[in-house]
């Protein structure tokens, strides 16, 4: 029978420890924190190391402190998080949706978008990134391009682009014609 490992350390110096190692290499939200050290004390719980009540109140203690001291911010993450997304191609929609599954909060996000658009990031720049990355529209070669409109559609639909911005990118007549409606030129 394999020998099972020992439960990890859940003194408050050892949980702070964990945090730190992992904010070292993770950008993170503060409920996405909290999740990732609750996940360490459920294991120790498991192996009767720590109540998970108790368990619960050290965590709640380390993230405050973490907080407090500006290592983990919701609104510096949520703006981060959110430039890195558009830049991928995600569309509005999804980053608000990416950040709330990662916990952060609805102001912090609206003020994530907010700063994206007065950037200058658009959807429509989004999605032209998403539909260079996919060759969708205009991308696509010539001879395939009538064909494919629907599910190329779709596709930008699906990504969480709307039906104007999805008909805008696949009904470009260039790529030049494209990249000049989504800088405004």
């Amino acid at each position: 029978m394999p020998r099972r490992s020992p439960p990890p350390a859940v003194t408050p110096a050892a949980l702070e420890a964990a945090a730190l190692h992992y904010l070292e290499r993770y950008a993170s939200s503060v409920a996405n924190l909290r999740r990732v050290l609750m996940r360490r004390v459920e294991r120790a719980a498991r192996a009767g190391a720590i109540e998970r009540e108790e368990g619960r109140t050290r965590v709640a203690a380390v993230v405050e402190r973490l907080r407090a001291r500006r290592l983990v911010d919701d609104a510096a993450y949520a703006d981060g998080r959110a430039r890195s997304l558009s830049r991928a191609g995600r569309s509005r929609a999804a980053i608000a949706q990416r950040l709330a599954a990662k916990g952060v909060e609805a102001e912090a996000v609206e003020a994530a978008l907010s700063s994206l658009a007065e950037a200058g990031e658009t959807d429509l720049r989004a999605a032209l990134r998403f539909a260079k990355r996919r060759r969708l529209g205009p991308f696509r070669s010539p001879k395939e391009r009538a064909e494919r409109r629907e599910r190329d559609l779709a596709a930008l639909g699906r990504a969480g682009f709307s039906y104007e911005v999805a008909r805008l990118v696949v009904d470009a007549p260039t790529v030049a014609a494209l990249e000049r409606a989504a800088t405004g030129a």
